[in-house]
């Protein structure tokens, strides 16, 4: 009975409009990510060099293998890119309820980084230093700062350690290989992993107080559990 009420309540969630503009569980005048944010190195810092070099370093050490799960996780920014922590049980296909609440956290992901990007418009490392060889998705726009690909999977690991406690090591080390994997591309440079770390912890906290959000998040525990065998949550 407690289960048919929680599908309800997601499905009724589900089923309301929402704006691509409108936050769902938490938004920018609750995370304020422009004034929680430090300011990104200016362009012609030795900070902002530093990590240049950095990032050739990573590109001038970077595999085959590395440059290949850098590619892939450039074009997954879902729950399933901790397929790798949960296993093959872990399929979209089988988890309807858990799919859907994944994509509307992941939608409160640019919600709340878009803000940062638009205020800091920080260039991108491979547009300010042409010798950087990306190897994922460019743009010529300057966003750099915060990360959404880091936001993103940030806030999908903090929602499945709620959801898959026993893995919380293996998921949250996986977002950290995940976020590392913006530098392998060439994409971004390590302090927009660090911003985008502080805001994905801000905006998960934030939606935790939202009652929506633990409806559909109850809802959506009980089918993965369910579905990878684990026992029934307290």
């Amino acid at each position: 009975m407690k289960y048919s009420i929680l599908l309800l309540s997601l499905g009724a969630a589900l089923t309301q409009p929402a704006f691509a503009a409108d936050p769902i569980f938490a938004g920018p005048a609750q995370t304020h990510a422009q004034l929680i944010l430090h300011t990104p190195p200016a362009a012609d810092s030795d900070i902002t060099k530093a990590e240049l070099a950095e990032l050739h370093r990573i590109q001038s050490t970077r595999t085959s293998a590395e440059e290949a799960q850098a590619k892939a996780d450039d074009v997954e920014e879902s729950l399933y890119i901790y397929k790798t922590v949960l296993g093959e049980k872990f399929d979209p296909a089988a988890l309807p309820l858990t799919t859907a609440f994944g994509k509307r956290v992941k939608h409160d992901e640019g919600i709340n980084a878009n803000p940062a990007k638009q205020t800091f418009k920080r260039i991108r490392p491979y547009n300010l230093d042409k010798s950087l060889k990306a190897i994922c998705k460019t743009k010529t726009i300057d966003d750099s700062y915060p990360s959404g690909h880091a936001t993103a999977g940030y806030l999908a690991a903090l929602t499945l350690v709620e959801m898959v406690p026993e893995q919380r090591d293996a998921i949250l080390a996986r977002a950290d290989a995940y976020a590392h994997n913006r530098l392998v591309c060439g994409v971004h440079y390590p302090s927009d992993i660090a911003a985008s770390k502080l805001l994905a912890y801000t905006t998960h906290a934030v939606m935790e107080t939202n009652p929506q959000y633990q409806a559909e998040l109850a809802a959506a525990k009980v089918e993965l559990r369910r579905q990878l065998n684990l026992p029934a949550a307290e």
